[in-house]
């Protein structure tokens, strides 16, 4: 289950990369994504996400019971330690998962969204031009041409303002996708700490067990 979550995090993380740059890449992904959002696929997804944020609430109520048993006991056994962590690091990768999806979808979207505006944007200006050239007609004509080269400058100029304001949010999802790529590291880190822990904790319980199993042969000589 950790190595399934780890290579979805690893394949969403690189397809948000893929999608920050300009590369021939890019339309690869954003075709792949694009298909995915076709007939079946948001079901899929949304059957997917949904099971994992039950899997999510479960492990998250594990490790509260085990909490509950630390303040009871006011020591944990070894075996929970292991339950606990690896509750933990599960939790925690499905949970990187959901937002890296979260991510790539809005990340879609609004390259989609700014793709759009700049063909909007071409054409308005083919159309300003095409009245620019027609203004050598009659004085009612050029007033009228006039009106509409103005509206058409007006969009535009809203045009370019909701550009901006897309490539700001496209900003501050780069820079959010990279402060998570360090929090990825880091998790990294803390699983491989995790994983010599629990093997020191698996070596602890197997001399627990061999000196309860020679205390009970003592017993029972």
């Amino acid at each position: 289950m950790i190595q399934l979550l780890f290579s979805l995090l690893a394949a969403e993380a690189a397809l948000v990369v893929v999608l920050l740059f300009r590369t021939p890449a890019r339309r690869l992904a954003l075709l792949a994504v694009d298909r995915s959002k076709r007939g079946r696929g948001p079901i899929m997804a949304r059957t997917v996400a949904a099971t994992m944020l039950i899997v999510l609430g479960s492990s998250a109520y594990s490790i509260a019971k085990i909490r509950r048993r630390e303040g009871e006991f006011a020591q944990l056994t070894p075996t929970d330690q292991v339950l606990a962590s690896r509750h933990l690091l599960e939790a925690s990768l499905m949970a990187y998962s959901l937002f890296l999806g979260l991510v790539i979808d809005r990340l879609h979207h609004y390259i989609r969204e700014l793709r759009t505006m700049k063909k909007n944007m071409e054409a308005v200006t083919k159309q300003s031009r095409v009245l620019e050239e027609a203004k050598l007609g009659g004085t009612e004509e050029m007033q009228g041409y006039q009106k509409k080269i103005d509206s058409l400058t007006e969009e535009v100029q809203l045009l370019k303002q909701q550009s901006v304001s897309k490539t700001e949010e496209l900003k501050t999802a780069e820079r959010n996708t990279l402060a998570l790529r360090k929090q990825s590291e880091g998790l990294l880190t803390e699983y491989e700490r995790l994983i010599s822990e629990n093997e020191e904790l698996r070596k602890k319980l197997q001399t627990v067990e061999v000196r309860l199993s020679n205390s009970d042969s003592k017993k029972n000589t």
